[in-house]
């Protein structure tokens, strides 16, 4: 069987479309449609029902396509098995990161991990929107926040610890609030992606053991991560974000943390890829790379009355043999990060 056949199938099947794929594979559209041809020659079987405007794949192509998957990451296992531990990993990656995460967190890591695995080549795409992971070719994607329904698998890695905020410029204009009660006389920056404006504060009721919304004034929304901590720094109002977003400001006195005993409650943290039994070893490397880096700044346990700690989570949860599943329904673009209903916080 010619693996790279098998590359080229795979790719054109995820993506319904040669021309999409024989751009991420560098390849010409007529060398991705002659490999599909011979294929289909050497297997007996139609695989792709082609039209002038879809490709799609047929019954025995569905059937393939799960095998052919599992073939191909066993085959680079066996191949490197004996190579990793030498030269490092080899091959190509896509990842999809939130902005702050990528900036902050990841990139300034990524040298002592590209200093390990000298060949391995990594995308890195930073976005606050929902990305289609299938379609759009990632290997997997770090999403901070409640997940949408998808039939991606989901590995819950923990829970980021979450902050209130605001410039030292701004609580000397207007006072440092201590009380829900205390809101009223507050600006607050409203994050939402659909630039909705339901404002509303997230707290932990102590009566009740409850989250609860507080509602709150917003002069100004917005729909982006950066965007969100630059009109903290800006002096434009209150927020509520996770802490690793927020460090480096907390940590040069940019930002101020305020009403302690009302943070919101911590924000999970997935790594989601497409449901297959065998991932490539590269894949595997970098979710558990990614696990690392983020779990300084778990929770011990997320939505406990006692509220957040900072005690790192430790050792990120690993997916099982069939993966957790992401809630089903929608399609796999849902695996962005989606803001609890009516809140106003960013992922980090």
């Amino acid at each position: 069987m010619n693996a790279d056949e098998l590359r080229i199938f795979s790719r054109v099947a995820e993506l319904a479309s040669f021309s999409r794929a024989a751009d991420q594979l560098g390849l010409t559209r007529a060398r991705v449609s002659v490999a599909v041809q011979q294929l289909e020659e050497r297997l007996g079987t139609r695989l792709l029902q082609r039209t002038t405007r879809s490709v799609r794949l047929t019954e025995d192509g569905e059937r393939f396509l799960d095998r052919c998957k599992d073939y191909l990451a066993e085959g680079e296992q066996l191949a490197t098995m004996f190579r990793t531990h030498a030269s490092g990993l080899t091959g190509r990656l896509r990842i999809d990161l939130p902005n702050v995460v990528a900036r902050d967190l990841v990139i300034p890591r990524l040298p002592e991990f590209l200093a390990r695995h000298p060949a391995l080549e990594i995308g890195i795409s930073t976005t606050d929107r929902r990305v289609d992971l299938v379609h759009e070719g990632f290997d997997c994607v770090l999403r901070v926040g409640m997940l949408g329904d998808s039939d991606l698998v989901a590995r819950p890695l923990g829970a980021m610890q979450m902050a209130n905020a605001a410039s030292p410029d701004y609580l000397r204009a207007h006072g440092t609030p201590r009380t829900l009660d205390d809101l009223a006389q507050h600006r607050v920056v409203h994050f939402a992606q659909t630039l909705s404006s339901n404002a509303g504060w997230e707290y932990l009721d102590p009566a009740d053991g409850l989250y609860k919304m507080h509602p709150v004034r917003a002069t100004i929304t917005v729909n982006g991560t950066e965007a969100y901590q630059a009109a903290a720094l800006a002096g434009l109002g209150l927020i509520q974000a996770p802490v690793a977003g927020m460090a480096t400001s907390l940590a040069s006195g940019a930002l101020v943390r305020v009403m302690p005993e009302f943070d919101a409650r911590p924000m999970p943290v997935s790594l989601l890829y497409a449901n297959r039994r065998q991932l490539a070893p590269r894949v595997l490397a970098v979710m558990d790379w990614l696990g690392e880096i983020v779990a300084p700044y778990f929770v011990e346990k997320a939505g406990k009355a006692s509220g957040p700690s900072a005690t790192p989570s430790g050792r990120a949860a690993s997916p099982s043999r069939s993966g957790r599943r992401a809630s089903r329904g929608a399609s796999p673009a849902a695996d962005a990060v989606a803001p609890r209903k009516r809140s106003r916080r960013p992922p980090s």
